[in-house]
């Protein structure tokens, strides 16, 4: 058995899969400020679940590099793993949640020299989902074996994490000290997003299809219905605070005319994409509904319940803000309820599960034996 009492083979079957636990607990810090009315209430539970995300990325950074290093020939096998391949789309956003989270706890606590820490995460945020981004869907194309009835909204996440790298980008430009640097972050930004969104809604598409011609995945696979939420929660606030942005960053630059429209476009879009997000989130119930009735095993992917939901959330909060609209802030609150207990949920069970072993497989080396 692998686990705590066996740590190099825990390290042997160690999986970027857990990652996705960085990226729940991090959205989960980063919503419950935004909660109007109990957010500086909920901010000292955030900022230690910020500082708890950083200690559980760096361990799970040295357990995936430890792997590398120490079975380097079953490590490169991900790369061959129709499914586990995705997963390395959660390394860079999981990294986004630490950056948002020193922009928004680490600033304070720290000062100024938050920026410049943020800032050089964020260019290594950057380098990764512009690699994963491309890298995972050109071995889709070459190397993996794929069926339409074997897609599941796993094919998201090595997409994701650009727009997600570029709605942080939103957060930090107009923290930066330079004009100019500001520009080429929202510029950079908003093309982060383009590399993104477009394709994930392209497969969102083949997913309507896959799942209208051979219905629901495999119980195992139950959460990933969650996932579709993601790219349409990040791609909502992204544009929500790319917009935001733009009227001072491009005047600043000379390009007021421009800044208007952006945010004017970002407000529309932020709107349309939240409407889009809402069917979503009711067909994601309604499939959860129906798997939860038979009963459905534990495993690391039920952290896809909560990252979607928490960018969804935050989406929400941003969209109340821009149209001051208290109804977005009330479903909101209502939706970090749910995002709450969902974490406490899962995080129990993964604590459990990686406590036992059971949670420290890697499919990639149970294939080949």
């Amino acid at each position: 058995m692998s686990g705590l009492g066996n740590p190099r083979e825990m390290i042997r079957q160690f999986t970027p899969n857990w990652f996705a636990a960085t990226m729940g607990t991090g959205i989960l810090a980063l919503v419950l400020p935004q909660v109007p009315g109990a957010g500086p209430a909920l901010r000292p539970i955030g900022e230690a679940l910020w500082l708890f995300n950083i200690a559980l990325f760096t361990l799970f950074a040295g357990l995936y590099s430890a792997r590398w290093i120490l079975f380097g020939h079953e490590a490169r096998r991900i790369f061959a793993h129709n499914t586990v391949s995705m997963f390395i789309g959660t390394i860079p956003m999981g990294l986004a949640t630490i950056v948002n989270g020193m922009l928004v706890f680490g600033l304070p606590r720290f000062g100024a020299g938050a920026i410049p820490i943020a800032e050089a995460l964020w260019w290594i945020d950057v380098a990764m989902a512009l690699a994963c981004g491309v890298a995972i869907p050109y071995l889709m194309f070459t190397r993996h074996e794929h069926r339409l009835d074997g897609m599941t909204a796993v094919w998201l996440l090595p997409v994701v994490a650009a727009e997600v790298a570029g709605a942080s980008g939103g957060l930090l430009a107009p923290h930066l000290a330079d004009a100019h640097h500001q520009l080429v972050v929202l510029a950079l930004s908003f093309v982060l997003w383009g590399y993104s969104v477009p394709i994930a809604f392209g497969i969102l598409s083949i997913l309507i299809l896959r799942m209208a011609l051979h219905k629901l995945p495999h119980e195992s696979m139950a959460a990933s219905s969650w996932l579709a939420l993601g790219p349409i929660g990040t791609g909502a606030f992204g544009m929500l605070v790319l917009g935001g942005d733009a009227p001072a960053i491009l005047a600043a630059n000379g390009l007021s005319e421009i800044g208007i429209v952006a945010q004017g476009i970002g407000t529309i879009a932020g709107m349309v994409l939240w409407g889009f997000g809402l069917w979503w989130l009711a067909l994601a119930m309604l499939i959860t509904l129906r798997y939860w009735r038979v009963g459905i095993p534990f495993n690391l992917g039920w952290w896809a319940y909560i990252f979607p939901l928490g960018v969804y959330a935050i989406a929400t909060f941003r969209l109340g803000t821009a149209l001051h609209l208290a109804f977005f802030g009330i479903v909101g609150a209502g939706m970090t309820i749910a995002l709450a207990a969902m974490w406490l949920l899962v995080g129990a069970k993964t604590l459990a599960g990686g406590w036992t072993g059971h949670l420290f497989v890697s499919p990639c080396i149970a294939a080949s034996t």
